[in-house]
């Protein structure tokens, strides 16, 4: 990953992007894959597709920009923010953190937690997120009311740290990763000139049920198409084995196969793999993936669809650790596999 790559990922993953407030996300995605696409555009929810035209076949490479989070619920009268989830938030993780209210201007908080000294320690149970409450210091409820509101989003405040090797810690690398990889894909492209029309794809508001992938599936109708999304890394100790499959940092990218990834799309992105010489991972998907190819696939009466994973340490917790060499690797992946698609016909089943 060279210089310009590095900043670009960490202004993604430093840049607020909560679910149903990814402009400032969708922003700096934008702006940057506007240096070499012929076209981006957006979609009256936020949605943002940068294209490069090259002809037949259509390729979507997508991931989503938001990233789990919270949003403010309830303002007392103490001037405390009660506040709800946005999307699969964990109760379990946020006591005791530093979050921020985006509200017309920032505001810090931070999440309660009672004092180990006040606690009758061993029969500790963890609060629903909707009864837990943000100090932000305010006097009381009238002054709070004057720097939040209801519906403000909230994120974790915590920043990227670069742990050893090439492994690197933050929030929001679900899915700010798979975006990264999207713009990155398209760079690539272009780069080689491939023959084929690519879409670098990142979706709204996936979080809360593939929201806009259906929207975006539906408007492009592509060939084939991609979704890049973390998955679970299970090389840590205590990893509950017989929950995910065996996925490793640094392993390569992750192709899933089974009910939702088309057959062809699998075969074809394998062979790219081989071709190119790329360390790939498999993962099983029995019922469904949980990304955003579960949306693209039933578009349009069917659009071949792939989820290709991320390994992802300690999924939706404010430390979400990643290997970049997987990023490098899942670029050089995709583009490959773009390159090569013009080679082969239809990616029909062979019936």
């Amino acid at each position: 990953m060279d210089e310009t790559q590095r900043a670009f990922l960490d202004e993604l993953l430093t840049t607020p992007s909560p679910t149903g407030y990814e402009t400032a996300g969708q922003r700096v995605w934008i702006d940057y894959v506007s240096e070499f696409a012929d076209e981006v555009r957006t979609d009256e929810y936020g949605n943002a597709v940068a294209v490069l035209d090259g002809g037949d076949p259509e390729i979507a490479i997508a991931g989503h920009a938001d990233e789990i989070g919270f949003i403010v619920r309830r303002i007392d009268d103490d001037g405390f923010v009660q506040m709800g989830r946005l999307g699969g938030s964990d109760r379990t993780v946020t006591r005791g953190q530093h979050v921020t209210i985006h509200g017309e201007e920032p505001v810090s908080g931070v999440v309660g937690q009672n004092a180990i000294h006040l606690r009758d320690t061993g029969k500790e149970e963890y609060d629903e997120i909707r009864e837990q409450r943000i100090d932000i210091g305010a006097e009381d409820g009238e002054a709070a009311r004057e720097l939040v509101e209801v519906g403000d989003p909230i994120t974790f405040s915590s920043t990227i740290e670069e742990l050893q090797g090439s492994l690197l810690a933050a929030r929001g690398m679900d899915n700010r990763v798979g975006t990264f990889v999207a713009a990155e894909t398209l760079r690539a492209a272009a780069e080689a000139d491939v023959d084929a029309t690519v879409y670098a794809v990142s979706t709204v508001q996936e979080e809360v049920g593939l929201k806009g992938a259906q929207m975006v599936g539906f408007d492009l109708d592509p060939d084939a198409a991609i979704a890049v999304d973390v998955t679970h890394a299970t090389d840590y100790p205590d990893a509950p084995s017989d929950r995910a499959a065996d996925v490793e940092l640094g392993g390569g990218p992750v192709v899933s196969r089974g009910t939702t990834n088309h057959p062809v799309v699998v075969e074809r992105v394998r062979e790219a793999a081989e071709a190119a010489d790329i360390d790939i991972q498999l993962e099983a998907a029995g019922i469904r993936t949980g990304t955003d190819a579960d949306a693209f696939f039933v578009q349009r009466g069917g659009i071949p669809s792939l989820n290709v994973g991320l390994p992802n340490r300690y999924m939706h917790t404010p430390v979400e650790v990643v290997d970049t060499e997987d990023l490098t690797a899942s670029v050089e992946l995709l583009a490959a596999f773009t390159d090569r698609a013009s080679e082969h016909g239809a990616f029909a089943v062979d019936i």
